[in-house]
């Protein structure tokens, strides 16, 4: 019998949540780690420590895949294209992976596609961002096209006098600069696509951000107006099969009900996202089998949502440094709770995993959200709060 072997540069939470996927279907799953004791590598069978900047590295790991995808976005363009011409199947392509791995491709990219963006623009110097300014009104937002995540490599600007203080920020390649959206809510629409052009989207959510890192999601996003909820998954749609996407692609947006088709475009990221972890307990489909699948150009899976409502809640590091210790009492608290650890050592303020909570109707959102708190402060804290208030 043989079965496919894929590929995973990269050895964060991302790899990780694909493994239990790719066992379940029968496939080996290995990973180009960043080192030994990232959070990929227990989960796994075979991992490589090595450094995907270094194309000797990449081609050596490549070589002994069926396919090759990502835990990231980082790895350079320049070394997918010299993988890519020796043969080696890259999915995503890295034609496609630069809209999300620039910022300023992708605005471009978006713009050309008639899809709704907000008003941007490139800029090499503290002139031409008081000029954007000026023209779109203050704040704004500036962003450096690459490597941003998590709120990293974002800054706003409320008017000239802080744009000089921005001055760091030019180091001769152009920045992003945004209008700042007046938006209700974010919002995230998720596809995948096979590299035979079958894709699929999940229903539309609701992101909420904290301090620049998601923080919790709902799923369906409650109370979105059926057009702009359709409209949206269109526009995913249309970006993965224009942009020639394969894989989990997530569309980060605004929802602007003046504005568009009721939302702005934000960001893409074409891979797994936060945003669709609450597919693990809460789809027909997860993510993370659905994106082994589709750069495998395997047929795709259902994407229902069990019950009617899903809640996931991220846990950050806290003053609960042996996670574990909280495992009895929020498993005991809560029940219908269903916890994904990330394996990573704990930091205060850095994502080490979430909760994932289904709710049969929709009149069960607040209880699920409570539950989903719950359980994540435990697994934080390493104490239940409310039963000692209680």
């Amino acid at each position: 019998m043989s079965l496919p072997i894929i590929g995973v540069v990269g050895g964060g939470q991302l790899a990780r949540m694909m493994a239990p996927a790719a066992v379940a279907l029968g496939f080996e799953l290995r990973v180009l780690a960043e080192g030994p004791d990232v959070s990929a590598v227990p989960a796994v069978a075979s991992a490589t420590v090595g450094d995907y900047t270094d194309l000797e590295t990449l081609a050596a790991f490549a070589g002994g895949v069926d396919v090759l995808t990502f835990d990231h976005e980082h790895v350079p363009g320049p070394h997918l294209r010299t993988l890519t011409a020796a043969g080696v199947n890259v999915q995503p392509s890295p034609d496609a992976l630069i809209h999300a791995q620039d910022k300023l491709v992708m605005r471009a990219a978006v713009d050309r596609l008639g899809l709704p963006n907000p008003r941007w623009a490139a800029v090499s110097g503290i002139t031409e961002l008081v000029e954007f300014g000026k023209s779109a009104g203050w704040p704004v937002v500036l962003k450096t096209p690459r490597g941003g995540y998590d709120g990293k490599g974002v800054r706003i600007i409320n008017g000239p006098g802080e744009a000089a203080d921005a001055a760091d920020w030019f180091t001769g390649e152009p920045l992003l600069v945004e209008e700042k959206v007046p938006f209700t809510r974010e919002l995230s629409a998720m596809v995948a696509r096979t590299p035979g052009g079958s894709a699929v989207p999940w229903p539309v959510v609701h992101s909420i951000q904290v301090d620049g890192v998601c923080d919790e999601v709902i799923a369906p996003a409650q109370g979105l107006d059926p057009e702009v909820a359709a409209a949206a998954q269109d526009a995913a749609l249309t970006l993965a099969a224009e942009l020639g996407v394969t894989g989990v692609m997530a569309v980060e947006l605004f929802e602007t009900p003046r504005r568009g088709p009721g939302f702005l475009i934000n960001e893409l990221a074409m891979r797994p996202h936060n945003s669709g972890h609450w597919t693990m307990d809460g789809s027909v489909t997860g993510q993370f089998e659905q994106h082994l699948r589709a750069v495998l150009d395997l047929p795709l899976g259902a994407t229902d949502v069990l019950g009617s409502v899903v809640v996931m809640k991220n846990y950050l590091g806290g003053a609960n440094t042996d996670l574990f210790s909280g495992y009895a009492q929020a498993l005991a608290a809560e029940p219908a709770a269903k916890i994904h650890n990330y394996g990573k050592s704990v930091r205060p303020g850095r994502k080490i995993g979430h909760v994932n909570v289904v709710g049969r109707s929709a009149a069960d959102l607040p209880g699920a959200r409570r539950s989903a708190e719950h359980a994540a402060a435990i697994l934080r804290d390493g104490r239940d709060s409310q039963k000692e208030n209680s």
